[in-house]
């Protein structure tokens, strides 16, 4: 059924709600903004608001062209009380809270972690134009690099089945093991380029180093964790019954993982046939980019920028690599881009020659999304892109699709049940707890997806 032409594909960029427990815990190692804006004061409320705000000025564009929609995936129970009680803290909602951050305060924080706004990471997904039984494939993500992160994958895939619940259209996979052999992130190191949105693509899967390297010569990052291996990109794409000769893989580059860039869509964007990529963002990136056309079967739009006019410093500060690419190339590409971006005169000198050059991107957009910004994670971070065919848009009755209704539902969702200001040590109250659960129950009957949480079950 795979490698065929249907008509009506589109892509659908899922963004994550960000949480209520959006805290600055600087729980990411080799994430240079979470680390440097450790322990400061977060608004919850202001940072699911920035979210939304994005996330309905694009399905508002999508919308008008026709050419993308926008879904919405829900946040995690946090504090995360089933892997608190794993670690032995026993009796009542309110003694484990209070138990495990007297004593271990650190665990206790990572078990509060918002991170699961970033849906970039929540899951690999390729669509049924690429596998071979002609089915939407999904692969929760096993994030197992970061402890705060391996504690979500359970909780994604009961909501991606709920909301992709037909069989005779998705596939669903479990996450891949809990070990480093096998690091997964999600597509926040996957891109998919084609020609034709309705037509078979190439998917593009990028590693920071190979758990068994097949050469004396392979080389790894030194200060930070390859938090992707070439083991998990290779399962995935083969649990995707995806065609070896329209599948590409690539390590990032050690030294740009060294410094501060921890995933691939950090110092890499791809969209359609055009990709967005700094020098530094693949080993050996000439053969990549002959790889990638040759796969392709004809021009990729490739433009790299060099360390001469972004430092791979104002890569990782600025985050424009972490901006979204929408459109195409009949109508021209857009590229969705944080605040920050605008703020760094290199960046805005690098846009201005991309823009300038002719090439598919003609226009720029600015988001505030701050409260991410600060934690590590851009416009692209916050959004999983899924391509569906009419057929499996249907499919999907969950109230997940972004329009008027839903984001003023949302809006007043976060309204009713949000704080504006937060810090680790009011997460230690039961009463906050209480407050996420009562949100969160509202919110899957908003969603209509069912019991997901442990807290319903």
């Amino acid at each position: 059924m795979g490698y065929k032409k249907y008509m009506g594909y589109k892509e659908y960029n899922f963004d994550g709600l960000v949480g209520m427990s959006h805290h600055y815990g600087g729980h990411s190692f080799g994430n240079v903004a979470s680390s440097s804006n450790i322990a400061a004061v977060s608004n919850p409320k202001q940072a699911a608001l920035q979210g939304l705000a994005k996330a309905k000025a694009l399905a508002d564009a999508g919308l008008d062209n026709g050419l993308w929609g926008q879904g919405i995936l829900p946040p995690q129970e946090r504090p995360f009380l089933p892997v608190l009680r794993g670690l032995g803290f026993g009796g009542s909602d309110a003694n484990v809270i209070e138990q495990s951050a007297k004593y271990y305060p650190q665990i206790f924080a990572k078990c509060c972690s918002a991170a699961s706004m970033w849906t970039a990471n929540a899951a690999t997904v390729s669509p049924s134009l690429d596998s071979l039984d002609g089915k939407l494939h999904f692969t929760p993500a096993n994030l197992v690099a970061m402890y705060h992160r391996s504690v979500e994958h359970e909780v994604t895939g009961r909501v991606l089945k709920r909301i992709f619940a037909n069989d005779a259209h998705f596939c669903h996979h479990d996450a891949l093991p809990q070990n480093m052999l096998y690091g997964d992130e999600g597509a926040a190191n996957h891109t998919r380029f084609y020609s034709d949105i309705n037509m078979q693509g190439v998917e593009f899967f990028v590693y920071g180093a190979a758990a068994y390297p097949d050469s004396d010569d392979a080389v790894k990052p030194e200060k930070y964790p390859a938090r992707q291996s070439f083991e998990a990109s290779s399962i995935i794409a083969r649990n995707h019954q995806l065609s070896a000769n329209k599948t590409v893989f690539a390590q990032q580059h050690p030294d740009a993982i060294d410094a501060g860039v921890f995933h691939n869509d950090v110092i890499a964007v791809g969209h359609g046939n055009f990709m967005m990529c700094h020098e530094m963002a693949f080993l050996d990136k000439h053969k990549v980019y002959a790889e990638l056309e040759d796969a392709l079967g004809e021009k990729l739009f490739i433009c790299e920028i060099s360390n001469d006019d972004l430092p791979i410093e104002d890569v990782v500060s600025s985050y424009l690599f972490n901006s979204q690419v929408i459109g195409n190339v009949r109508d021209g590409m857009s590229i969705v881009a944080p605040e920050e971006s605008a703020n760094n005169p290199k960046v805005q000198a690098v846009i201005g020659k991309i823009i300038a050059a002719n090439g598919p991107v003609n226009a720029v957009r600015y988001f505030d999304v701050k409260q991410s910004m600060q934690n590590g994670g851009g416009p692209a971070c916050l959004r999983l892109r899924v391509l569906m065919n009419d057929a499996e848009v249907s499919a999907v009755n969950a109230n997940v699709f972004l329009d008027d209704g839903l984001y003023g539902q949302l809006v007043d969702w976060v309204n009713a049940h949000y704080r504006d200001r937060l810090v680790i040590a009011d997460m230690a109250d039961v009463a906050f707890y209480n407050e996420c659960c009562v949100a969160l129950d509202a919110l899957t009957k908003i969603l209509k997806i069912g019991d997901v949480y442990d807290f319903q079950r």
